[in-house]
């Protein structure tokens, strides 16, 4: 990864918007070439306690891209709660450019509620000192227009629970409170050595560091491969918000980490349990239509995630088999919820 000179001033529009912030530039790399992830700059919840973001039908839109799995997990949860008539969402074309996510599938390529083309412009006018990557998912108050949350970590779990008054009629509990210790705690293991672990891999600026993350993402794909024999969904015959975040990196394992980020050892669709059952979750409607593996595809082999100076898009791999029939019903009888 070539190196840049740091960004210094974010007011500097010209040297801001000139390119795209390394992972040297915004601290992402240790000093053994391990892959270290920015902080979320944009942390305060929603809720009803002093300080907290209001829940207010109508006032925020959600910024994201197909691409990203941070911001497809919002997604999913939006149409499983059908909160897409309460919060609006704008979305950013899937190959970040030189000055950022770009609105450039939007008429005029603007953004037609915010009034802007390159996200990382909302960013600088929200916190003109922050020197970070404008990243996605971003939650924007269109009163104040300012970003007010970009903390992946958590957002889908406000919509799970204090927008619960916004949900649909028969919308499912993908936070049940008997379950949330442990639902988080398999969260904490998903993000560190699978949603992320892959993202170590591919990041990665020294040997050590790469074969790591590969081990790490490996080990934990046959912990869930034996786990997920024993039941249809991570917590049994409940799918929850931690189904919703090991679908997104399956999703995207077999058309562009195994190439993109040398994550190997074997595709998703070499496992049994694994692969039936990202087949399933692709089959409920929320997941699948949030879901476009063309953007996946285009945004991690032709993006900034690439290392492709022709910049050839691979003809496969076929996703037609996304669609076949997956053994799940047959091992755990026939789902009793609709989504």
């Amino acid at each position: 990864m070539a190196s840049e000179k740091k960004l210094t001033n974010i007011d500097d529009k010209e040297q801001f918007f000139g390119k795209v912030a390394t992972a040297e530039e915004v601290n992402e790399l240790s000093k053994t070439g391990a892959f270290v992830r920015q902080e979320n700059r944009f942390i305060t919840p929603f809720g009803t306690k002093e300080g907290e973001l209001p829940i207010e039908a109508g006032r925020y839109r959600l910024i994201w891209t197909p691409l990203c799995p941070w911001a497809t997990r919002q997604v999913i949860a939006f149409k499983l709660l059908g909160l897409e008539d309460v919060i609006s969402v704008g979305t950013v074309a899937p190959i970040r450019t030189e000055k950022g996510w770009e609105f450039s599938l939007d008429k005029d390529g603007v953004d037609p509620e915010l009034k802007i083309r390159y996200l990382p412009e909302i960013y600088a006018a929200t916190d003109p000192q922050y020197t970070g990557r404008a990243t996605v998912p971003a939650v924007i108050d269109l009163k104040t227009k300012q970003v007010v949350n970009n903390d992946y970590h958590h957002l889908s779990k406000y919509w799970e629970t204090v927008w619960e008054p916004f949900h649909k009629k028969g919308a499912p509990d993908l936070y049940p409170k008997e379950l949330r210790d442990e639902i988080d705690a398999l969260n904490d293991i998903l993000f560190h050595e699978v949603n992320n672990g892959v993202y170590k891999a591919g990041f990665a600026q020294s040997q050590e560091a790469y074969e790591n993350a590969y081990d790490l993402v490996f080990q934990r794909l046959d912990w869930l491969e034996e786990r997920l024999s024993k039941g249809r969904y991570l917590f049994g015959d409940q799918l929850t918000d931690s189904d919703i975040r090991l679908y997104v990196t399956l999703a995207r394992f077999d058309i562009a980490y195994y190439f993109a980020f040398r994550t190997n050892r074997n595709r998703i669709a070499d496992y049994d349990n694994l692969w039936n059952y990202a087949k399933d979750l692709y089959s409920i409607p929320a997941f699948k239509e949030a879901t476009d593996f063309d953007a996946i595809k285009r945004g991690y082999l032709l993006g900034n995630h690439a290392h492709n100076p022709y910049g050839l898009l691979p003809k496969g791999p076929d996703l037609s088999i996304w669609e076949e029939p997956n053994n799940r019903e047959e091992k755990f009888g026939k789902n009793k919820f609709t989504y």
